[in-house]
C-alpha cells in the first residue's frame, strides 16, 4: 500500500514531537572477528538484484544485551549495549576496537548514529526523569561532547548525522506518542518537520535528499506503524508497508535509495526488510526468533539486532550480492 502526503518545510520553531524506543533484551556472546568482505568498503552494490547476505554477531563482551544502530560507508558500526546493572551504555566499532561511549555524568547513554568523520549522535537519559525524557547529544571524533537541542521542544533523538552536519531524528514533549514530530536540524534550528502524527526522522542518504522514517497511521484500524520515503527535491512524501505485514518501520536509506527497516507479520514476529528496486527483501538472522534492522551503508551492509533463546545480539549483514 502506498500513500502520497504533502510536506512541508520550516524555518522557526513548529509543534512539538516525540520519540519512538528501540526494545533491547538479552545477554551478549563473544565478540566477533572482522566481516567477510566481498565488496570494497566504499563500493556501492553493484546491481539492483535481490541481495544477499553473510551474518556475523557482534556483541560487546560483558554484556547482558547489544544492538548495532548504524554503520557509515568505511564499516565504522555504532549501537547500545545493557550492562549487568542493568544501565545503557553506547559504543563505536572501527577497525575491530571496540570503544565505550557514556555522555558526561548521565546514567544511561546510548549511540544511533554515525557520520562520514565519525561524529556520533545519540541520546542520554538519567534516573528519576519522566519516562519521556531523552536529550541529544554529538560526539566528534576526538572525543567533544555537546548537547544537540531544539529550545522549542523538551527533549529529542538525534538517529543520524549527514556529512554537512544536518540531524536527523525528533523532537517531543511530555510524551511520545502525541507530540512526535519527525525533524531535521542544524545547530539547533528546525530545517524540515514532516507533519505525520508520532513521527521521527531515522535516516537520509548522505546528500540528505532522500529521508526515511515511521509514524502511526490513524486512519486505519487498529492504528497502524507505518513508514515514509521523503523526496525532499521534490518535496514528496511517500508512505509504505511491507505488504501483509501489520506495521512497518523504514530505519535507513543508502546512497542508492535502498530502505532498511522493521516489519511485523500476522503471527507478531519481528523481521528485518530491506526495499530495493527489486522489492521488498525480508532479513532473517538464522535460527532467530526475532530480527530487526536498524542501518544500511553505501555498500549494502546492514546492521541491526536479533533474538536467540531470549538473548538479544547485534549483527551485521554483509552485502555479496
Amino acid at each position: 500500500m502506498m500513500r502520497h502526503l504533502s510536506w512541508r518545510a520550516i524555518r522557526s520553531h513548529a509543534a512539538t514531537g516525540t520519540a519512538a524506543v528501540v526494545c533491547l533484551i538479552g545477554i551478549a556472546c563473544a565478540d566477533a572477528t572482522s566481516p567477510p568482505s566481498a565488496l570494497a568498503p566504499r563500493t556501492p552494490s553493484m546491481d539492483r538484484r535481490t541481495p544477499t547476505f553473510e551474518y556475523v554477531t557482534i556483541d560487546v563482551p560483558g554484556a547482558v544485551a547489544t544492538a548495532l544502530q548504524g554503520i557509515n560507508a568505511d564499516g565504522d558500526i555504532v549501537g547500545l549495549y545493557v550492562g549487568a546493572n542493568g544501565r545503557t551504555h553506547g559504543f563505536m566499532r572501527q577497525n575491530g576496537i571496540t570503544t565505550l561511549i557514556d555522555y558526561p555524568a548521565a546514567d544511561n547513554t546510548d549511540v544511533r548514529g554515525i557520520g562520514s568523520d565519525g561524529t556520533v549522535v545519540g541520546t542520554y537519559w538519567n534516573v528519576g526523569e519522566e519516562a519521556a525524557a531523552s536529550h541529544g547529544y554529538r560526539r566528534t571524533a576526538d572525543g567533544t561532547f555537546s548537547r544537540v537541542h531544539d529550545a522549542g521542544h523538551l527533549y529529542e533523538i538525534p538517529q543520524r548525522i549527514l556529512p554537512d552536519g544536518t540531524i536527523l531524528g525528533c523532537v517531543h514533549d511530555h510524551d511520545r506518542m502525541a507530540t512526535m514530530f519527525g525533524a531535521a536540524f542544524r545547530d539547533d534550528e528546525p530545517l524540515e518537520m514532516t507533519d505525520l502524527f508520532a513521527s521521527m526522522h531515522n535516516g537520509a542518504s548522505p546528500n540528505g535528499r532522500l529521508i526515511v522514517g515511521l509514524y502511526l497511521n490513524m486512519m486505519v484500524t487498529p492504528n497502524r506503524s507505518e513508514s515514509y520515503l521523503i523526496d525532499v527535491a521534490r518535496g514528496e512524501t511517500t508512505t509504505f508497508i511491507v505488504p501483509g505485514s501489520i506495521a512497518t518501520s523504514a530505519w535507513d536509506v543508502n546512497p542508492r535509495g535502498d530502505i532498511v527497516g522493521v516489519f511485523r507479520d500476522a503471527a507478531l514476529v519481528f523481521h528485518g526488510f530491506v526495499r530495493t528496486d527489486a522489492g521488498f527483501t525480508p532479513i532473517d538472522v538464522p535460527g532467530a526468533t526475532a530480527t530487526r534492522a536498524f542501518g544500511i551503508n553505501a555498500r549494502g551492509d546492514v546492521v541491526g539486532s536479533y533474538v536467540l533463546g531470549g538473548v538479544t545480539h547485534g549483527f551485521q549483514a554483509v552485502r555479496v550480492r
